[in-house]
């Protein structure tokens, strides 16, 4: 596209942070430490996990930088970032996490397919830009519409970057008509990170962002939105982020059996401790984070030091100092709440944390009764393993 261009080999990257755990170099996936995830509420840029699958476009000349909106509507246009800029700009603070985050432990029950993640496969932040349903009204599109004149209920997002499971192809991937056309879903065309603008990684010159929905349909390097009468039929929306169960597997899978995965399921994990830290005996501050999919809010992180034997109750925030209520007015629907508890830790033990959001959802305990074949939302009790006696590592 003009402006736009995607590089056929990796020679052109851009610099990353040196201290970020590389879990593929070509296409580039990191993840930051744990305790460097929750070292602010808001993810630094350097720090937020990158999840690519091939060559990371170029902007050849921002000014030619042009998406255009076309399928089932009335009045098809080509939007240059201009024309995006001055649609009332919102900032929306918003987590977004891979689908596949805490992968590695599900395939410690079975093999499975994918980016070996630990448990930082995501990132909070504030991101700036025109809402999409905006940009909708003006090829014709109201708001809160579910269906066009023409027939679209789907909004389709390409990306100008090129992969391999697509055969080459452009990555794309759609969300109903319904949730972009919704001003309170605030799905954002974001042209800003943090208060900059958005870096090469993570979609530079515009993305999309999709809050509470897995990250995959939060497309990067925006190329185009098309309105369609049906969901994508790409790879990501066909053939991959789809949760089966635990009786699939590659020799039996049916893709048309399940829908394309949106909202994530409630989900939190302990960011304090390393699996198998070594710790003095005595007071021990066990922290984290908890987010839920679809804006709903954390209603409850609970902890034990005993293996899941008894429970206590953690403090949850999201502004230091100011105590975090489930779907308050001042809290942010969008993002994470961190959690924080002080324990007495006297011998070898498991810590465990687990969820609860404002809807009642509970973490699962076990990996075994989610697993499936993509490696896809473990969001078991997260365990760590700790031992006493020693000095801190």
């Amino acid at each position: 596209m003009p402006g736009l261009t995607a590089p056929s080999d990796y020679s052109q990257e851009p610099l990353r942070h040196p201290s970020l755990i590389i879990n593929a170099k070509e296409p580039f996936n990191a993840e930051p430490p744990r305790s460097a995830l929750i070292s602010s509420y808001i993810t630094p840029v350097h720090f937020f996990y990158k999840r690519n699958h091939g060559p990371i476009p170029l902007v050849d000349d921002i000014e030619r930088y042009c998406v255009s909106i076309n399928g089932l509507t009335e009045n098809p246009k080509e939007l240059f970032m201009n024309d995006i800029r001055m649609l009332p700009k919102y900032n929306v603070t918003a987590t977004l996490q891979c689908a596949g985050n805490r992968r590695t432990a599900m395939s410690k029950v079975r093999k499975v397919k994918g980016v070996g993640w630990d448990i930082s496969t995501l990132g909070n932040a504030v991101w700036g830009g025109a809402k999409l349903a905006d940009v909708l009204e003006l090829v014709g599109v109201s708001k809160f519409s579910y269906c066009t004149q023409k027939g679209g209920k789907h909004v389709e997002f390409v990306s100008v970057d090129k992969c391999e499971e697509e055969k080459g192809g452009p990555y794309k991937a759609s969300i109903p008509l319904i949730q972009a056309s919704n001003p309170e879903a605030d799905v954002l065309l974001a042209y800003e990170m943090n208060g900059e603008p958005l870096n090469r990684d993570h979609g530079y010159p515009l993305r999309v962002i999709v809050p509470g929905v897995i990250g995959a349909r939060s497309v990067k390097w925006l190329d185009s939105i098309s309105i369609n009468a049906e969901e994508c039929q790409g790879f990501f929306m066909q053939k991959d982020y789809k949760m089966f169960p635990p009786s699939v597997d590659w020799s039996n899978i049916d893709w048309s059996a399940r829908r394309p995965q949106m909202d994530f399921p409630i989900q939190c994990a302990i960011c304090s401790l390393e699996d198998v830290d070594h710790i003095k005996p005595g007071k021990v501050t066990v922290s984290g984070y908890a987010v839920a999919g679809g804006g709903r809010g954390i209603e409850r992180v609970d902890i034990s030091v005993d293996g899941g034997k008894n429970w206590i109750e953690a403090t949850r925030y999201q502004k230091i100092g100011v105590p975090y209520v489930a779907d308050s007015l001042s809290s942010y629907k969008w993002a994470w709440v961190f959690f924080e508890i002080t324990v007495d830790i006297l011998r070898n033990t498991e810590i465990v944390a687990k969820a609860v959001d404002s809807a009642a959802n509970v973490q699962p305990e076990k990996v075994e009764e989610i697993w499936n074949v993509r490696g896809i939302l473990n969001n078991s009790w997260h365990r760590v393993q700790v031992g006493v006696g020693r000095s801190s590592i």
